[in-house]
């Protein structure tokens, strides 16, 4: 099977590896493309393609199109433009090409921006952290002070935004010059923040929310079509160094398994939780294999491989999970390039 990865995150060279494994030599073809010859995702690929950095919309979707013809490629997991690419299978198809999408078009879009994902989600689903959405100065200090009357810390995150950026606690005791000098990151001094506003009448949608200060765990999925097929938890150590620990939170597994079933999540998927004053919270849902995945495989769980024996109409025999195992990642220098 010719399976082709179009631009990712570099991280999916661990979902590359996984499927090696799980299948005779031979039986799958790892085919990636990207805009970069030396990205890193080549280097656990069979074959890699260069994309036209220029192309997105539908141009881009066109490019993959013939090239899933032209490369006889019979699975496309997409990673740039999947939303998109989501309303288009039938174009795939008519080449003789399966698309693996995580969810439909409208799921894709409303997973971006976790205001409105936030705003639509029962809590019977999955319960969330205490949230407003702003866009002013003037809603930005009617939230601080609704849920500082209830909450002891709370925080600011952009509604649309990856890898946690953007994300940072409000700090009502110190100034910027005292975080830098001490070395405080991931804080934001309150009264330093609403000045900044003073200049920007009106922002792209800023998220203040309840600080949840506990432990974090990001679950490792594969779904089909809404059915939780395996979720690996890896709980995250506070303290750097320490790794991350397979555990198996049964208040977690229940809203993994209904947050599947809701959105109807399929192929490779990750949901992030942290701990709060009342127990584990939801932060988001990544329709996409994680940065730690090669990790949660490490549990006895091959995910990559149980994805792709969804995909293939396949059984599979459900893995034992070795909860309480304590697992991390070493980095390796390699070669991206030889000296021609």
């Amino acid at each position: 099977m010719r399976i082709w990865f179009n631009k990712t995150f570099s991280t999916i060279g661990a979902v590359f590896r996984n499927l090696r494994q799980s299948v005779p030599a031979g039986e799958v073809t790892l085919i990636c493309t990207h805009t970069h010859t030396t990205a890193a995702a080549f280097l656990a690929a069979d074959e890699s393609y260069l994309e036209p950095s220029e192309l997105t919309g539908i141009p881009y979707l066109e490019w993959c199109v013939i090239f899933c013809h032209q490369h006889n490629i019979q699975l496309f997991w997409p990673g740039k433009e999947a939303a998109l690419i989501s309303q288009y299978h039938a174009l795939f198809l008519a080449v003789g090409t399966q698309v693996m999408s995580v969810a439909d078009h409208d799921t894709l879009t409303l997973l971006h921006d976790k205001a409105d994902f936030y705003a639509g989600l029962s809590p019977d689903v999955a319960k969330l952290m205490d949230f407003i959405a702003v866009n002013t100065r003037d809603e930005f200090d009617s939230a601080v002070a609704i849920l500082s009357a209830k909450h002891e810390k709370l925080c600011v995150k952009p509604a649309v935004s990856v890898f946690g950026l953007g994300f940072r606690i409000l700090d009502t005791q110190r100034d910027s010059i005292t975080q830098l000098l001490k070395g405080v990151e991931y804080q934001i001094p309150l009264q330093e923040l609403r000045q900044g506003m003073n200049n920007t009448p009106e922002f792209a949608t800023l998220l203040v929310m309840e600080h949840l200060g506990g432990p974090e765990w990001s679950v490792d999925c594969a779904g089909r079509h809404g059915e939780l097929l395996c979720a690996v938890q890896r709980k995250k150590s506070p303290l750097a160094g320490h790794g991350q620990t397979i555990d198996n939170n049964a208040e977690i597994q229940g809203m993994v398994a209904r947050l599947t079933a809701h959105y109807r999540l399929n192929g490779l998927f990750n949901i992030q939780f942290k701990e709060g004053m009342h127990g584990p919270r939801l932060l988001e849902i990544n329709p996409r294999p994680s940065g730690g995945f090669g990790m949660a495989c490490l549990s006895g769980a091959n995910l990559a491989q149980i994805a792709l024996q969804s995909i293939r109409g396949k059984s599979f025999q459900p893995p034992v999970i070795r909860f309480g195992l304590r697992v991390t990642e070493v980095n390796m220098p390699v070669v991206l390039q030889e000296v021609v």
